[in-house]
């Protein structure tokens, strides 16, 4: 399997980053979008490393309905879409109540993707899934959350999701931003594939502090002897610090190409 970072907060050589996630994923000899970012830069990183996403990419995996993870999509059309029935809600941040949802609704969605929508664990093929909705079940993840719906309610982003790659009877697991956790994540994918050996973790971990979670989080992965392990995106410096000290992680830039 091959991840290629097409935007990351952080730049490579010669190409453009954003606060935002965009990978393609090679595997079986299909690609696949997994997330766009929030413009157009994952289409003119992938010129630079002479990938034509609208030619070679006929599936894109949205993990949940945040603008810098989905914004992207007005930039490409025709083709199929999967994602959580819940990315189109109307969502907002607390502190100031600016929007962070989707910039295009279902319907304008409809008009320009095959959209499914999975809540439930979907197999894209084989040996991708599509994890759907992620069981909460951990006690330090996930309990509290910075938006709000529509309705001024707490909004704990039940849509997050993230895909993983069956390989060789071990699991690659790709996130984007773990807002449901990504020890809950961890988990939910070894039950849906009956998997319980877990080679790579790859994504936003949304660990903002090097706090009980983090600590929690990387004790976890410790337990799991899970050793290749590439926090990016929402994982911010002291987290990240605590992640490279522990399992000397490198910094995630647009432009990398990890193989599996």
């Amino acid at each position: 399997m091959k991840l290629i970072i097409l935007t990351e907060n952080f730049a490579g050589s010669g190409l453009l980053a954003e606060h935002g996630l965009s990978y393609i994923i090679e595997h079986e000899n299909e690609k696949f979008l997994f997330d766009t970012g929030p413009t157009n830069v994952f289409i003119k990183n992938a010129n630079k490393l002479g990938i034509n996403v609208q030619k070679e990419i006929d599936t894109v995996i949205l993990s949940h309905g945040h603008w810098d993870h989905g914004d992207g999509l007005e930039h490409i059309s025709n083709k199929t879409l999967i994602t959580h029935p819940n990315s189109f809600m109307k969502r907002f941040r607390k502190k100031d109540h600016s929007y962070l949802g989707l910039k295009l609704s279902k319907d304008e969605i409809e008009k320009q993707f095959n959209l499914v929508l999975k809540k439930e664990a979907f197999a894209i093929t084989k040996n991708i899934i599509f994890l759907g909705q992620v069981p909460r079940k951990t006690d330090f993840e996930s309990k509290t959350t910075p938006f709000l719906d529509d309705k001024e309610q707490p909004d704990f982003v039940m849509d997050d999701s993230a895909i993983t790659v069956i390989q060789n009877n071990e699991l690659i697991i790709i996130t984007a931003c773990s807002h449901a956790g990504i020890c809950n994540i961890i988990e939910h994918a070894k039950k849906v594939t009956g998997i319980n050996t877990v080679k790579a973790v790859i994504g936003g971990f949304h660990l903002k502090q090097n706090n009980l979670q983090t600590k929690e989080t990387i004790n976890y992965l410790i337990k799991n002897n899970i050793k290749e392990i590439y926090p990016s995106h929402c994982t911010a410096l002291p987290a990240l610090a605590a992640f490279h000290e522990v399992f000397n992680t490198e910094q995630l830039k647009t432009g990398m190409i990890l193989n599996f």
